[in-house]
């Protein structure tokens, strides 16, 4: 074989070689930072990409991985050094650290951190070391957010806590090529002298509302009870004003067919006697008088009973008008 071709051959598999191994396969969501001759060349994005070996070279980035804890040694956070760059969303779960809030209380806070890389360019040079950046970043700005809210409010006021700590370090990070899209507090831990008096007062606290709901109730009870009792006397009310109407209706009904039957009774008898020549008045009057004097003989107590002297001549009135009337019924019986 002539030294040429062992040359051509070398060649070849040279290249083949070079080709190999200026071959780089990227997955979806992930980007590389190629640099040439120590500048920045290119950006590998998804799929097959060839570079020249020897003189192009991926760009590594410090990244943060959590390794899961065992029995005997709890998980926790190791750095990598990494030739290609996540574009996904990663959460960053910082330990909890001692923050004085406004009122001068020392209390332990943790959050969760949600970012995404949008410009790979950017995080590759311009911050070193980017996910230690991220959280000394985090550290600060949430201690100097607690340090301006008192206790009570840094417990109450979460959703604030929360978003003015995202827009600060959207806009922190931002030169950074890094996007927070959420912050959230974990866990808010104040001293053990402030968790037993706040236990104290939320047990008071219930009491009280305990007490009050208690107190409502017995009021709406009693509020119910009147009520009632007063609808019922209304009902009573209401009950006997129409028993008393109906009686009163019934009465006067009775005390005119009673007047309208002594008026015929009248009509009747003043025809009678004037057809005699008597006085009808004089009769109606002895009349009367009779059933006045029977009313006051049939008394039990009532043994004598003493007449005027001018009843006598009322009697013998009555007797000349039972004569007339005789003989009108004689008469009218012939």
């Amino acid at each position: 074989m002539q030294p040429l071709h062992w040359f051509v051959l070398a060649l070849a598999l040279l290249v083949v070689l070079m080709v190999i191994r200026g071959l780089r396969i990227v997955q979806q969501a992930e980007v590389v930072i190629v640099e040439r001759l120590g500048k920045f060349h290119t950006t590998l994005t998804s799929g097959i990409n060839i570079i020249w070996p020897f003189i192009d070279k991926p760009r590594k980035i410090i990244w943060r991985h959590i390794v899961s804890g065992t029995a005997d040694e709890p998980a926790h956070y190791t750095l990598r050094e990494l030739d290609r760059i996540d574009l996904r969303e990663s959460v960053y779960d910082f330990p909890r650290q001692n923050v004085i809030t406004a009122d001068n209380v020392q209390i332990e806070i943790n959050a969760l951190l949600y970012f995404q890389i949008t410009d790979p360019i950017k995080a590759i040079y311009e911050i070193y070391n980017l996910p230690d950046a991220i959280e000394k970043l985090t550290q600060t700005s949430l201690r100097n957010i607690i340090g301006e809210l008192s206790l009570d409010q840094t417990l109450t006021s979460r959703d604030t806590i929360n978003q003015k700590l995202r827009i600060l370090l959207d806009e922190a990070t931002d030169k950074w090529g890094v996007r927070i899209n959420r912050v959230e507090l974990q866990d808010i831990v104040p001293p053990p002298d402030i968790r037993i008096a706040m236990e104290k007062q939320m047990r008071a606290e219930r009491d009280r509302r305990a007490i009050i709901l208690e107190a409502e109730g017995q009021k709406r009870a009693v509020i119910l009870q009147a009520e009632g009792k007063r609808e019922a006397q209304i009902a009573e009310a209401e009950g006997g004003k129409q028993s008393e109407i109906l009686r009163a209706d019934g009465e006067a009904i009775a005390i005119q067919r009673v007047a309208n039957a002594e008026s015929e009774a009248i009509r009747s008898i003043a025809k009678a006697v004037g057809e005699g020549g008597a006085d009808p008045t004089q009769y109606l009057i002895a009349v009367k008088y009779i059933e006045a004097l029977k009313e006051m003989t049939t008394g039990t107590n009532n043994k004598v009973v003493f007449m005027p002297f001018e009843a006598t001549g009322i009697l013998s009135a009555i007797g000349g008008i039972r004569e007339l009337l005789k003989e009108n019924t004689t008469k009218s019986r012939a």
